[in-house]
């Protein structure tokens, strides 16, 4: 993967959402998506179809991971529901998938101790905590919904998927520049609001190092694909080449 994305002749797979980091025993690749984005979808496909990783992570807790599973079964297309995330997992064959986000017991040790070090505010400390308990629930219900999709001939989705201003069927180019526009403006709305020190920063910031500190293990394994939100690319890349 010496040369990846470079190896890639397709406008959706470049510098600003594909990551390479070599290492010793496997190499880590990171792969940024914009949620049910055409373009994320075929990124994350094309990638896995062609390194076939010993392990694939994906930004979703582990309670979600059955329910992404069923959803990645059966058919030939790109999974109905599920996005990337799916299309990801069904992409990987037969590689080890591992859920790296929270919430888990390491997020809550660490977000506790960052709130007490910071002597937070009540009023922050209230907000983190109904963040983590919204994404809590959110997690509970993937389970639940697994367990009936499992249990029964019914699809549960979980949420709506989000539609662009563009689709699976228009030319890769016109994706990936509708992709690259739709990153840019949001960027440039979250650096206009301070969110330094808020409780979505502490939320996010403390899911990033814990995103980090699990794919630190992973390439021990063999080659590994991350597939996580574009928002946390650099985040979590700086996090990883300072480590490996």
């Amino acid at each position: 993967m010496a040369d990846f994305p470079a190896s890639f002749d397709d406008p959706r797979i470049t510098d600003q959402f594909c990551r390479h980091i070599p290492g010793s025993a496997g190499d880590l690749v990171l792969l940024g998506v914009v949620h049910d984005h055409p373009a994320s979808v075929a990124r994350v496909e094309c990638v896995l179809e062609s390194i076939q990783p010993s392990v694939l992570a994906v930004e979703l807790p582990p309670a979600a991971l059955p329910l992404y599973r069923a959803y990645a079964r059966g058919g030939d297309d790109s999974p109905q529901f599920g996005g990337e995330m799916s299309a990801a997992i069904r992409a990987a064959g037969n590689a080890d998938v591992v859920g790296i986000d929270a919430p888990n017991w390491s997020f809550l040790r660490r977000l506790v101790t960052r709130l007490v070090a910071d002597r937070v505010s009540p009023t922050t400390a209230r907000r983190v905590v109904s963040s983590v308990g919204g994404a809590t629930r959110d997690a509970l219900t993937c389970r639940v919904a697994a367990t009936l999709t499992h249990a029964t001939s019914m699809t549960i989705d979980r949420d709506d998927a989000i539609e662009y201003d563009c689709t699976a069927a228009d030319p890769p180019a016109d994706q990936a520049a509708h992709e690259r526009s739709h990153v840019s403006s949001v960027q440039a709305l979250l650096q206009s609001v301070d969110t330094d020190g808020t409780a979505l920063a502490y939320r996010d910031e403390t899911r990033e190092h814990c995103m980090i500190d699990r794919l630190e293990t992973l390439p021990e394994r063999g080659d590994v694909v991350a597939v996580v939100g574009v928002d946390h690319l650099d985040a979590i890349e700086n996090g990883l080449v300072d480590r490996l």
